[in-house]
């Protein structure tokens, strides 16, 4: 990795999820250089951080392919053109450069001069939503999110919410697991009905209209044993649980990028048809980004990096051409 204090790239990525390892390709097959900074310590974004077991059923070409997977394949295919990672760090500043481009600081003091940015941040810095009763219990065996599965296997496993993500992990622990319930505080799921349906076929408990009112440990201090449930018109029950999965969703925001001069849209980035923002020189794309009829995919996401790079090296260099030439050689 290169000194970011030294630093001069002709685009810096900012995210280092699926859609900006897919820039960081496309940067290189366009003969531009790059950096990329994201502030998890691990490339892939949310997928490595929240799903990196779950399978992704939206990538052309896969009938399905796992989180991890996916990633690893975008890190080995940007491989080749050699791009600079710049993770755990956060982009905080951003500003004309003096002769052209512009120059990101860090956290840290460090700062990257780029001839363009772009900006392919996801939902931004995410956090997860508590469990009151969980408070003292993360990494005691209450999580948020399962980066390995084998982790829980032939334990007792209590997953809380009623979303995707809540039902996702029951499939992926449910082969592996002592057991696996799901608690729910309403009757009502926001999950895909067709999830909802694979999960009752599996024969898993679903508890709903209940709340998880106490976790508990053999000892004072010891690891967790097991639930206490407050469930409406039964009262009280008692659950083994040597894992609590709280996936209750997470709230999200864009950091400092939201002072950046761009115009925001309800957390998400104004683009025309060539990625561009409202300030020049700087770009977005994926979930980010935001215009009419946009539809919120990883396959979406791989397209606008696309358009994005392409626009950014004809805007670096006017004599390139916009079409890049088949990729297939």
């Amino acid at each position: 990795m290169s000194s970011p204090e030294k630093l001069s790239v002709d685009v810096l990525i900012i995210g280092a999820g699926p859609t900006g390892l897919f820039a960081a390709y496309y940067a290189g097959f366009r003969g531009l250089s790059m950096a990329v900074v994201d502030s998890l310590p691990e490339a892939g974004g949310q997928v490595t951080a929240m799903y990196p077991e779950k399978m992704i059923y939206d990538v052309a070409g896969f009938p399905a392919v796992r989180g991890r997977d996916l990633v690893k394949g975008l890190v080995e295919q940007a491989a080749q053109w050699d791009p600079t990672y710049l993770l755990g760090r956060k982009a905080v500043g951003l500003e004309e450069a003096e002769g052209g481009g512009l120059e990101v600081s860090l956290d840290g003091g460090d700062v990257v001069r780029a001839g363009a940015v772009l900006v392919t941040a996801g939902i931004g810095e995410f956090t997860p939503r508590p469990l009151p009763a969980g408070d003292g219990w993360l990494g005691r065996g209450m999580v948020h999110f399962v980066p390995a599965l084998d982790v829980h296997a032939g334990k007792h496993v209590v997953v809380v919410g009623g979303g995707d993500s809540a039902f996702d992990w029951v499939l992926a622990l449910h082969p592996i697991a002592a057991s696996v319930t799901l608690v729910h505080r309403r009757s009502r799921f926001r999950a895909a009905e067709s999830i909802v349906r694979e999960v009752r076929g599996l024969g898993v408990r679903i508890i709903t209209d209940a709340e998880v009112t106490r976790l508990r440990g053999e000892t004072e201090d010891g690891p967790l044993a097991e639930v206490e449930l407050e469930i409406k018109n039964e009262g009280r029950e008692v659950l083994p649980a040597q894992t609590v999965v709280a996936a209750l969703g997470f709230t999200a925001d864009l950091g400092p990028i939201e002072n950046w001069g761009l115009e925001i849209e309800r957390r998400s980035i104004a683009v025309d048809t060539t990625m561009a923002t409202a300030r020049e020189w700087v770009y977005a794309a994926g979930d980010v980004a935001a215009y009419p009829g946009k539809v919120k995919l990883i396959a979406t996401g791989f397209g606008e990096a696309a358009t994005a790079i392409n626009n950014i090296g004809v805007a670096l260099n006017p004599g390139a051409k916009l079409f890049p030439g088949h990729s297939s050689g």
